[in-house]
């Protein structure tokens, strides 16, 4: 009999501090005026971490991972493995951010491994999950989960980096089973340019360029180190790249872009957004602008969906279609049968 691979249910946890476009704006020093901000880079408020100490990138993950449990009623114990999408900028550096979900919600019979694939982790990570839970017997129950918040690697006056200032804070989690025969995970693409890969990035930090006493405010600041090259190759290729990882996955879910009921994206520029709606032939009310939250890095997807379910726009029958894209570069797409 086949296998299927389905949502059990997800969980989020976002901080209690915003940044508004106006403080975006006075962080530019004026250069990006406050219209700006919200409208080109469709930021009107972004989440940031504050001074607690839950807002830590691998507590973040935790805590989603804590509401995933309670939303639905999963049990830790049941968990057999964590796929834990936690970014690498985190309280401690070469820790192990699955093993201190493990630890922190109480999942001992799992074990954990960290994967990574930038802002794309996320939907990387349920193409990871469903396929060990097809190929493996004894693995049932998958934790995917993470925390983000690389906006503390923005410089606001250097233009440069203008298309990451609405990096945000947040944390996500998804549990998915084996022949849970609903919400299920079908097709996935993804599709990766390693031509661009040391283009965009913390400069300083690590073994090409160690941290001295001179470049230590530098340390883990993100920066462009080709620009030309970078967005040379974004401008050319990426949206084509999303519209193939999209179009493969539908093909691989035996769907076309017609079944499309909901298209769940991260955070990109405003007119970036309506253009791939437009392009995908969905109207605005098939997706979440997210205006408000920022760019959480591979939480959105996460974020997103439960922003949907909310809202009414994924329900019983919805098709949904999942994108990501992450510096390196990486684009993904994935459909899921909602119901």
């Amino acid at each position: 009999m086949a296998v299927n691979v389905g949502i059990v249910g997800i969980g989020t946890y976002l901080p209690k501090k915003v940044m508004t476009a106006k403080e975006i704006s006075a962080a530019t020093g004026g250069v990006w005026a406050e219209d700006a901000v919200a409208e080109k880079l469709g930021i009107v408020q972004k989440y940031v971490p504050s001074a607690d100490a839950c807002d830590g990138t691998q507590e973040m993950g935790a805590l989603a991972a804590l509401k995933c449990l309670e939303n639905t009623g999963v049990d830790p114990l049941e968990i057999d493995a964590i796929l834990c999408i936690t970014e690498e900028y985190k309280e401690y550096p070469l820790t192990t951010s699955a093993c201190y979900v493990q630890d922190r919600i109480g999942a001992k019979n799992a074990w954990g491994i960290d994967v990574q694939n930038r802002c794309c982790t996320s939907v990387s990570a349920m193409k990871l999950a469903k396929d060990m839970l097809i190929a493996d017997e004894e693995i049932n129950t998958v934790l995917i989960c993470g925390g983000y918040r690389n906006c503390d690697l923005i410089d606001y006056t250097d233009s440069g980096v203008s298309f990451m200032f609405n990096l945000g804070a947040g944390g996500g989690a998804m549990i998915l089973k084996k022949n849970y025969g609903k919400n299920l995970l079908l097709g996935t693409h993804l599709m990766s340019d390693g031509s661009v890969v040391h283009t965009c990035g913390s400069k300083i930090g690590g073994i090409a360029e160690p941290v001295t006493a001179e470049n230590i405010k530098e340390n883990y600041m993100l920066r462009l180190m080709d620009s030309p090259k970078m967005k040379g190759l974004l401008n050319t290729v990426s949206m084509p790249n999303w519209y193939h990882c999209i179009d493969e996955a539908l093909r691989k879910s035996g769907k076309t872009r017609a079944d499309i009921d909901y298209l769940d994206i991260l955070h990109i520029k405003r007119s970036g957004h309506k253009a791939m709606l437009a392009e995908l032939g969905l109207h605005e009310d098939q997706s979440i602008y997210l205006e408000n939250y920022g760019h959480i890095g591979q939480i959105d997807q996460i974020l997103s969906l439960e922003l949907a379910l909310k809202e009414g726009k994924v329900k019983e029958g919805s098709t949904v279609c999942m994108i990501a894209a992450g510096i390196g570069y990486t684009w993904a797409a994935n459909i899921v049968q909602w119901g």
